[in-house]
This record gives structure tokens, sequence and C-alpha cells, in this order.
């Protein structure tokens, strides 16, 4: 495994990247006019718990957007595998796919190589969990270097709520 590069800092621009996505169209990672953005890199097909996850905000995907949120979703794999996670899962979000090494270093994220053939054929970026804001810059980041620690999806939904509410500036910026 080798580490990854500065994590983008709270209260800055998120850096931004162009994430192809699995319906032909492409996106990138920053929010929409008047909208924050919920954007999620997950390990990969092979990941039983990014699968988890990802069915968990395939099940509160609703109200993230009542709350003023898209949401962008992506790894490495390759189009085939995403696609086929897809279909097996009904995940009905925006899904990426073939996030380059070059992006899961600009956005801070561990970049992991694959133990065997079996758990994936490339490197692979750990888990990444973004709230971006309305004018691009980073209320959230959680990084993570294994597939076990990332946000509680309810509690960070709540916490963003709150936050959007009271309009409460980024923290830890000190």
């Amino acid at each position: 495994m080798s580490t990854s590069t500065a994590l983008p800092a709270a209260g800055q621009s998120l850096p931004a990247v162009s994430i192809p996505l699995v319906d032909g169209s492409s996106t990138d990672n920053m929010p929409s006019a008047g909208r924050w953005l919920l954007f999620i890199v997950y390990r990969g097909k092979h990941c039983g718990r990014c699968t988890k996850y990802l069915n968990g905000l395939e099940r509160t995907q609703g109200e993230w957007r009542d709350a003023g949120f898209d949401i962008v979703v992506t790894s490495a794999d390759p189009l085939e595998k995403t696609q086929a996670n897809v279909e097996t899962n009904g995940w009905t979000f925006p899904m990426g796919h073939s996030l380059a090494e070059s992006d899961m270093r600009k956005l801070g994220l561990y970049v992991s190589d694959p133990l065997s053939p079996e758990e994936n054929d490339r490197r692979f970026a750990e888990p990444g969990v973004y709230c971006v804001r309305d004018d691009g810059t980073v209320q959230i980041a959680a990084i993570s270097n294994g597939p076990s620690a990332r946000p509680d999806l309810a509690e960070l939904l709540d916490g963003m709520i709150f936050t959007i509410e009271n309009g409460k500036p980024a923290r830890g910026m000190a």
C-alpha cells in the first residue's frame, strides 16, 4: 500500500476530477448551482463492506437530495465491472468508474495494491467520503486507509442538515 498525498483541507476547494459515468455521460466532483455534494469513493466491486455502505446510500439517497445534496459515487473499477455491480445491487445514484490513480492522489486518498488477483486486477482507492459546500469547498473529508472505517451515513446527514440550517463553517482549519 502506498500513502496518499495531502488531504484536501477543510474550507478549501476540493480538487476537481472528471468522472465517467456508467450511463455514458460524465460529471465531476463539484456541486451543481445552489446544491451541496456528497462525493463517495469506494474500493470497488471486490469490497463487501463497500457494497453494504452503498446499499445504505441507496436507501437514504432521497433524504440526501431533500437536504440539498447531489450525489456522485466512483471507484477505480472499469466500466464493465461497475455496470455489473450497479445491476446486481440496483443502485440508482450517479455511478462513476475508472478513477485514475493520479486523481486518487489528488483527492488525498490512500491507494492500495490488490492482495491477490481474486481481490482486484489493479490498484484501487481506499474509501473517501466528502461533503462539498455549494461553493465547491470541503466541509467534511473522511479518508480511510481500509474498508472498516467510514462515516455513518445517517449521522453524517444529520450533521450536514444542522450545518446547512445553521450556516456553520468548515471546522478543523486552525
